[in-house]
């Protein structure tokens, strides 16, 4: 799928680093930082096949799924399909990822509460077995 096809609410935004993604997305950050620097939010879209690494947040975040088909996958679990209209929280400090099919594109809005630590903290990357282990 074409992600520019999509019914796109906010533009694309910049790539991300090729350090945390493997395959290409995009960033548009909408709110850099509230007024309490409680939490920041922003659009991300994943081409068909793209994931971000293994990563925590240490204190949390939310997806907002707005278009396409992804996955989402905490470590030691099954990975959840995702599609428009889905709501994942994730918990503080819990090691997961999240990305498109390998078939689709896939954007979502995160809302990622900021902590003295950071909003995030990069692990390895996901490997291909891992990623197409369970799609078929």
């Amino acid at each position: 799928m074409n992600t520019e096809n999509q019914n796109t609410i906010f533009p694309k935004g910049e790539k991300t680093s090729p350090d945390y993604f493997t395959g290409t997305a995009w960033l548009n950050i909408l709110v850099p930082e509230d007024e309490t620097e409680t939490y920041a939010i922003g659009n991300v879209v994943f081409e068909a096949g793209c994931r971000n690494n293994w990563h925590t947040h240490p204190k949390g975040q939310i997806l907002l799924v707005t278009d396409g088909k992804g996955f989402y996958q905490e470590k030691g679990k099954a990975a959840r399909p995702l599609a428009k209209g889905d709501v994942v929280v994730i918990p503080s400090n819990i090691i997961h990822w999240h990305g498109a099919a390998k078939d689709s594109s896939f954007t979502h809005i995160v809302i990622t509460n900021n902590s003295a630590e950071g909003p995030v903290k990069w692990l390895s990357p996901v490997t291909d077995e891992e990623y197409l282990n369970f799609q078929s």
